[in-house]
């Protein structure tokens, strides 16, 4: 039962970010590569509203989730926003460059020390009790259940909800979408918005549970299979995608060897890129446009 809690856990983390890579892809058609830095650095935001906000916890939660979104946004705006109608080529290698940047001004501003925000933030990380003996930790819970609800409110806004609809148009058909009045500058400033947020929340949450340093990146990249094997234009897909490469990661390290942790992903991107580069959940044409 403990494998099943583990797997659990490690597919919420990686569903979780895994919302962003697919959020933008979906409305954008744009390969975001520095989503893991940006997941970090929502987790730097987390550590520094927790010493600014020294007692009032859910405050330094709710302004570091501000703070992610309003990176996001930025990053659209100051960026992103310039390689509308260019290459898919150029915007990847733009995020790309971002993402370094990013990395580097993370260094010289934090430094690489191992940062504890759950500490700061005067909470602790309780073991707690499940089935069949197994015991998961209570930031360990939170990443599922914040997966849970976070996967339940982008599928509600994306069906229900106006942005949500306009969002789904411009991902579908841009020209139309922008025929029928829909600024496309405005979803795709939101799409940004949303991934880096659910990013944010993702690279808090690990920073609580294991500590915040430089190597929450891997974390971010290793995700990134998990949604191709998905599909990256399906949250559905990148729901189911991060349970197959959970499950096969912590399965062959309880099995074989813990070594394999950084490779068993990508080993499974390469093999769904030879039998099925569009994911289980993917759009074959929309991906051979790519």
């Amino acid at each position: 039962m403990q494998l099943a809690v583990n797997i659990a856990v490690l597919a919420a983390i990686y569903a979780l970010i895994c919302c962003g890579y697919v959020l933008i892809y979906r409305v954008s058609r744009v390969l975001s590569l520095a989503h893991g830095e940006l997941m970090m650095l929502g987790a730097y935001g987390l550590y520094a509203t927790a010493s600014l906000f020294e007692g009032h916890p859910l405050l330094a939660l709710a302004a570091a989730a501000a703070l992610a979104v309003m990176v996001g946004v930025a990053v659209y705006l100051a960026l992103m926003w310039r390689m509308t109608g260019e290459s898919v080529l150029a915007a990847v290698l733009a995020t790309i460059a971002l993402g370094i940047l990013l990395r580097g001004a993370m260094i010289l501003v934090f430094g690489t020390q191992t940062r504890y925000p759950l500490r700061d933030l005067g909470w602790s990380n309780a073991s707690l009790p499940v089935f069949g003996g197994a015991r998961i930790s209570a930031v360990g819970l939170a990443l599922v259940m914040t997966t849970a609800i976070v996967y339940a409110g982008l599928f509600a806004f994306l069906r229900w909800t106006r942005w949500g609809i306009r969002m789904r148009a411009a991902g579908q058909h841009p020209l139309l979408a922008a025929q029928r009045g829909i600024g496309l500058h405005g979803v795709y400033a939101l799409a940004w918005g949303l991934a880096t947020l659910t990013g944010g929340i993702a690279g808090m949450l690990i920073a609580c549970d294991a500590g915040l340093e430089g190597t929450l990146v891997i974390i971010g990249l290793k995700a990134f299979p998990a949604a191709l094997v998905g599909g990256l234009d399906s949250l559905l897909g990148a729901l189911v995608g991060s349970v197959v490469v959970a499950a096969a990661e912590v399965l062959l390290i309880h099995h074989v060897d813990s070594l394999l942790s950084d490779v068993v992903p990508f080993a499974m991107l390469l093999a769904m890129l030879a039998v099925r580069p569009w994911g289980l959940f993917g759009s074959r044409e929309e991906l051979d446009r790519v």
